[in-house]
């Protein structure tokens, strides 16, 4: 399999890792620490030499209790770091729900739009399929200010697998290829931590055949539910979590500690015997 960004091809034998980079004043594990473009551009290019296979830009907080961030104050947060990497050698994503940006960012050169609405908005759908960017589609329930209150499912993988495989069928509708669409199913947006771990284990369940499964569950609050860490601690259970994920069908993980989940994919990318990086 390969996922197609733009003028990339990614290799989707072996884990991709992509690395995540907030302008944001409020993101629930390093709110403010990259608040200026500078600092964005310099963190994603710190990512890069850690080995990130994609940078993923974002400047609205969705942690739970989170409220939607103005156009002109996402705007303002992350079109600057884009025109700061331009010249990365590496697919750049925008992690956006508005089109607004969406089309902003694709204009400046983004290769691929993460979007957690999975493109319900008016006219996100058609900004990506008027492109050639990858697009990753998101299952959630709620709205992140209150979707975290006492979230409930008859059964929680078959739910998420067939919102996603409903948005995939959209998407392909649209004219978006299947080798540009990536599917992600939401890791503490509307769900328990009884719902996270089901959707763990069962993660070669949710994705359709021949898409791309990317999974985030770094530094989440699942986690901490887990080890009684705070967000700042939880680099061990992320880089556990991302393994596991792995093992259980993901392709992409998206992390803040590229370094530390490089190292742990590289032993397991050595015993599965998959190509290094």
């Amino acid at each position: 399999m390969q996922l197609h960004c733009g003028k990339y091809r990614l290799d989707l034998g072996r884990p991709l890792i992509m690395g995540v980079v907030n302008v944001t004043p409020d993101s629930f594990s390093d709110g403010g620490r990259f608040g200026s473009a500078s600092a964005a551009a310099a963190h994603a290019r710190q990512l890069i030499d850690e080995g990130a296979d994609i940078i993923d830009i974002g400047g609205e907080s969705t942690r739970p209790g989170a409220f939607e961030v103005a156009l002109d104050d996402e705007r303002r947060r992350v079109m600057p770091v884009l025109e700061r990497l331009a010249d990365l050698v590496v697919p750049v994503s925008v992690d956006t729900r508005k089109p607004e940006i969406m089309r902003e960012a694709i204009a400046a050169g983004v290769s691929m739009v993460n979007d957690i609405e999975a493109l319900q908005a008016p006219e996100s759908l058609a900004v990506a399929a008027g492109s050639n960017v990858a697009i990753c589609l998101m299952h959630k329930r709620g709205a992140p200010a209150s979707m975290q209150a006492r979230p409930s499912y008859a059964d929680v993988v078959a739910d998420v697998a067939e919102f996603l495989s409903g948005r995939v069928a959209a998407a392909c509708a649209a004219g978006i290829a299947k080798e540009r669409i990536v599917v992600d199913p939401g890791f503490g947006f509307g769900k328990a931590l009884a719902h996270n771990l089901q959707l763990l284990r069962n993660l070669r369940a949710i994705a359709p055949q021949g898409i791309a499964l990317l999974a985030g569950l770094s530094r989440k609050s699942m986690l901490g539910q887990i080890t009684g860490r705070e967000a700042g601690e939880r680099v061990y259970a992320s880089v556990a979590a991302a393994v596991i994920a792995v093992q259980n069908g993901a392709h992409i993980v998206r992390v803040h500690d590229v370094a530390a989940t490089r190292d742990a994919l590289a032993v397991l990318s050595a015993e599965r015997e998959w190509p290094s990086a």
